[in-house]
């Protein structure tokens, strides 16, 4: 984790003393339930959850016992004997390593989650308000980076909304998958540890019980969690994308906001650069980056092996402290985004009206004429206005065959801006329901 890029919420997440809490949460939950059902004193049980919450862990000590144990749940659960006294003793009893290290990952990813699906909802409200804010701005649509046909700037912001709601969707079933317990002991067969416990614990926990693990929870879990933020991350991308595009000085229809006393370069003091959401588009790099090794996590040796906790010590932190980031970041840019609608007007006009020629193609079939010859007189007129030489409307109202078959008025209908924009309404209805106005 990068300081640069990181936020103290989800940093806390991943701290070792959040991580021993969890552990010790875990441990005293089991013990709880073991004496439910008479394994271990229910009063050392008591002392247990006494003694532990109390304590400070101190994490210079467990890494000192780790040092000469070489195991850190052991070298945690001596540290821990240091606060509780003899009944720790009690502690553990059944349970394996990866009891305690995959039942806390999930916490900590689920806790993760929900910090992130935070982000989610604060980025989707800022969206809608800037789509609903230019819901009838007139902009230039383009494919391949050239001009097609007149959209809303609106538009392009519902498409971002509509977009963020499935990542959305796509989290909430993640968070859930991986949101699983598993206290199943050596190679998770439950023989010196009752499902009991693993259901209790999981109660308390928040989390479902695993149907089957080997000693380990299965990582097809894990790596959905992070296709999922990679997915999440390409989406941060793909707006930041559109922002760059529109900041170019070419263009300028849209751009980060300038603060006071900000400067774009060192040596060029005129410069207003789109570094946040260039920023962006490699933060959602590494994010996705991080997906590949969770992939091949999966596939583990027999029961277990832990080629995989190595991977997940580092992508867990990493991923989920750099797509919160992400997250509030496009957030903040989405907020003060910089619209300049006069320029959009300006780049709309750029062509001439070329960017109506489908409305005249259409036109023209509808009198009669083939689709063939229709193409061919729209683009014979349309070529000479793409290099610079006229307006597309006048070029057709001199070209007899063209009024052939359709008058002026007719002509002059099909530049009509606003035919473009009549099914705008419906759309937003699409994406937001009935509460935009």
């Amino acid at each position: 984790m990068i300081p640069r890029y990181s936020r103290p919420e989800m940093v806390a997440i991943w701290s070792p003393e959040t991580r021993f809490r969890i552990w010790f949460e875990i441990e005293a939950h089991a013990t709880t339930a073991l004496a439910e059902l008479g394994v271990v004193p229910r009063e050392a049980a008591e002392r247990i959850w006494e003694k532990g919450s109390k304590a400070v862990f101190d994490v210079a000590r467990i890494d000192e016992i780790e040092r000469e144990v070489k195991h850190d749940v052991i070298a945690f659960l001596t540290h821990l004997a240091e606060h509780v006294g003899p009944e720790a003793r009690f502690v553990h009893q059944g349970m394996t390593s990866s009891d305690v290290l995959d039942t806390c990952f999930a916490v900590q990813l689920a806790r993760a989650a929900d910090l992130l699906l935070r982000d989610l909802d604060a980025l989707l409200a800022a969206i809608k308000r800037r789509a609903i804010e230019h819901k009838h701005t007139p902009t230039i649509g383009r494919s391949h980076g050239i001009h097609a046909e007149p959209t809303t700037f609106g538009l392009k912001l519902a498409q971002g909304y509509a977009e963020f709601e499935r990542c959305k969707i796509r989290l909430i079933e993640a968070r859930r998958e991986i949101s699983t317990c598993a206290i199943s002991g050596a190679v998770g067969t439950f023989a010196n540890i009752d499902p009991f416990v693993e259901e209790y614990v999981a109660e308390k926990m928040g989390l479902a019980v695993e149907p089957v693990s080997t000693q380990v929870i299965p990582r097809d879990r894990h790596a959905m969690f992070f296709a999922t933020l990679a997915v999440i991350a390409s989406s941060v991308e793909r707006l930041s994308i559109e922002v760059r595009h529109l900041q170019r000085t070419e263009v300028l229809e849209a751009e980060e906001f300038f603060s006071e006393g900000q400067k774009g370069s060192s040596a060029m003091p005129h410069k207003r650069n789109p570094v946040l959401t260039e920023n962006l588009t490699g933060l959602a790099r590494m994010v996705r980056a991080y997906a590949l090794p969770a992939l091949e996590n999966v596939a583990l040796w027999h029961e277990r092996d832990i080629s995989h906790s190595s991977v997940e010590r580092m992508i867990g932190p990493d991923a989920t402290v750099t797509l919160d980031f992400a997250l509030a970041r496009l957030t903040s840019v989405v907020d003060k985004l910089v619209v300049y609608p006069q320029n959009m007007r300006r780049n709309l006009d750029r062509l001439g009206g070329l960017v109506h020629s489908q409305r005249v193609l259409l036109a023209l079939t509808q009198k009669g004429a083939s689709r063939e010859d229709a193409y061919r007189l729209v683009q014979r007129n349309a070529m000479p206005v793409w290099r610079g030489e006229g307006d597309f409307l006048e070029r057709l109202k001199a070209d007899s065959e063209v009024t052939k078959l359709l008058s002026r008025p007719e002509l002059e209908a099909c530049f009509d801006l606003g035919y473009h924009f009549k099914h705008v309404d419906t759309i937003f209805r699409r994406v937001f329901g009935d509460r935009p106005a």
